[in-house]
């Protein structure tokens, strides 16, 4: 939609250890990124630098940008750039920001503050995984397109994005989530504790018997693949092998428990992203049983826990079913002509081909002109 725009939104990238700034145009970066420690701790200095910052890219540009627009750490209250609440990696922000308010009277620019959730999904939506697939299907002789999406990241949390109808889901209050929904496997638990990078590192300190390990979930996928983390050719054990892959296996089935939900609830497809992907081949087997699994009837009937075929859609041969379905003519009712008729409800997942950050980047970018365009027809 936005790829061939020639409007420039200023970027953020922010981090509680630094800030990246950039501008895009045409969902493409247009200059070098510029990085700045963020000094998160100090309010003064945080909104020192994030000023210093966008007055340099601003500075760096052939044009006039139209918008600033970019991801920050919730609580907030997005829709009036107001960020405040415990936020464990910008401890100065904890009393209240009027983050938005602030940047536009700095810059008399609109400014857009959203969760990085929304706007890697929103990214995927407009120039990542859903004009991507719905480009296929066509190419391969479906006639099915998509317009529903929810993003997921897989990182510190588990961060959730949604459209519906091509547009970014911001709910009531800018509060679609899934965290904090009950695991199916501990009630009493959210689901974020056995699904973020937290849970990879205590289920393989739990499994191996040594809880202060201090290995990444970098380390732990090399021992999954049977690779010293160190880089050195020291053997792996069996055990330490097997403990790598269960964490990752119970990561995937709550990961897939939190989406079951979701998915049923908006009939989207779904695009996972963030660091965590890395170990996409020892979390997505469990993580799409777990979507493909049954919940039972008091009678004790099976019934599928999601309402939908779902497709592994990094898979080709799943792909072309996901495409083909289940279609056959069907006859009009007193007349000799005929219909398509393809009964099959589905979905998929993929992995983000974008990249989380990018799918950000991009989603900022879009969300900026998608609400400039609604003010000018308004």
């Amino acid at each position: 939609m936005y790829n061939t725009d020639k409007r420039t939104v200023v970027t953020l990238d922010a981090g509680g250890t630094n800030f990246v700034f950039g501008a895009m145009r045409g969902c493409e970066f247009i200059v070098e990124p510029l990085t700045l420690p963020s000094r998160a701790n100090d309010l003064d200095k945080c909104l020192e630098t994030m000023v210093a910052g966008f007055r340099e890219i601003i500075r760096r540009l052939d044009c006039e940008p139209v918008a600033i627009s970019f991801a920050f750490p919730g609580p907030a209250d997005y829709a009036n750039g107001i960020v405040g609440g415990f936020l464990p990696n910008f401890p100065s922000f904890r009393d209240g920001v009027a983050l938005g308010p602030f940047l536009h009277r700095t810059f008399g620019l609109p400014v857009y503050i959203n969760n990085d959730g929304d706007l890697f999904a929103f990214g995927e939506a407009t120039a990542g995984v859903m004009p991507e697939i719905n480009a296929k299907v066509i190419e391969m002789g479906g006639d099915r397109q998509y317009h529903n999406l929810l993003g997921y990241t897989f990182g510190t949390g588990l961060g959730v994005g949604s459209v519906i109808n091509g547009a970014l889901n911001l709910g009531n209050n800018s509060c679609v989530e899934t965290f904090c929904l009950p695991y199916r496997n501990d009630h009493g638990c959210m689901v974020e504790d056995f699904a973020a990078i937290r849970a990879i590192t205590r289920v393989y300190g739990e499994l191996t018997g040594c809880r202060d390990h201090g290995l990444t979930p970098r380390d732990i996928c090399a021992i999954a693949d049977g690779r010293d983390p160190s880089g050195n050719s020291a053997v792996v054990s069996e055990t330490k092998m097997e403990a790598a892959r269960e964490a990752f296996r119970r990561f995937g089935e709550a990961a897939g428990d939190a989406m079951a939900t979701a998915v049923t609830l908006t009939d989207s497809l779904i695009v996972i992203g963030g660091g965590l992907t890395g170990a996409a081949r020892y979390i997505m087997p469990s993580l799409l049983k777990e979507l493909k699994s049954k919940v039972m009837s008091v009678e004790g009937v099976g019934v599928n826990r999601v309402q939908m075929e779902v497709f592994d859609l990094d898979d080709p041969e799943e792909f072309s079913r996901f495409v083909k379905g289940e279609s056959r003519p069907l006859k009009i009712y007193g007349f000799d002509e005929t219909v398509n008729y393809d009964p099959m409800k589905r979905t998929g997942v993929c992995i983000s081909r974008l990249g989380a950050s990018r799918a950000i980047s991009i989603g900022a970018y879009a969300y900026a002109l998608s609400r400039l365009d609604a003010l000018t027809i308004k």
